[in-house]
């Protein structure tokens, strides 16, 4: 339910953001947080199939916030929009549960029409400030993609992709570990990691 999602979100914020002192912060002044609710009151409108009520919500949360997520697109629980500015999340895109975005990322199309064209973003994910998804890929779960990647190929789950075009450098010994939850935007230490010396 959105009361559910919701709920969940704002704990994402008070749990994994250093800066957010107490709840009343994410309600107050966390624009992330601000434009994911927008998105999903838009998104609650879109299935009822009153479309233009919808853009209209998409377009005011653009202007106010900067951050541009389509009403069609599916996002799970416990997402946090870090910083927020200049996020572009598409139509088709579906973003998993506890996954962590950072400032200018975008889940873009691969500009073909009326085609499933948009990202696919498993559970636990972290995407790194200025990663660029491009096309209908999928990131497994548990993925770290370092700042400013450019993915265009499929990412196995529970890996490490830095780069243009991200290579992956290692993978997690741990395949429970969820980067979205730790919010480590560091390359994980030798006991986290196994290295892929192909990779570096």
């Amino acid at each position: 339910s959105i009361g559910r999602a919701i709920r969940a979100d704002i704990m994402a914020v008070r749990d994994r953001d250093p800066a957010c002192t107490c709840l009343p912060d994410v309600f107050l002044y966390f624009k992330g947080f601000h434009a994911l609710q927008t998105y999903r009151v838009a998104n609650k409108i879109w299935k009822t199939g009153k479309h233009v009520l919808a853009h209209y919500l998409q377009s005011q949360m653009s202007q106010t916030y900067q951050i541009d997520i389509h009403p069609n697109a599916t996002l799970g629980n416990g997402i946090m929009l870090d910083h927020g500015t200049g996020i572009v999340i598409g139509e088709t895109s579906h973003v998993g549960h506890n996954v962590s975005i950072l400032h200018h990322v975008t889940l873009g199309g691969s500009g073909k029409k009326g085609v499933d064209r948009h990202p696919k973003v498993g559970d636990g994910v972290l995407l790194g400030a200025g990663t660029s998804i491009l096309g209908n890929v999928k990131i497994g779960e548990g993925c770290q993609i370092g700042a400013g990647g450019l993915v265009i190929t499929d990412l196995p789950p529970h890996v490490v992709a830095v780069g243009v075009p991200v290579k992956i450098i290692g993978s997690f010994v741990d395949v429970t570990e969820q980067p979205g939850l730790e919010m480590n935007q560091m390359i994980p230490s030798a006991e986290n990691m196994t290295f892929l010396s192909e990779g570096i």
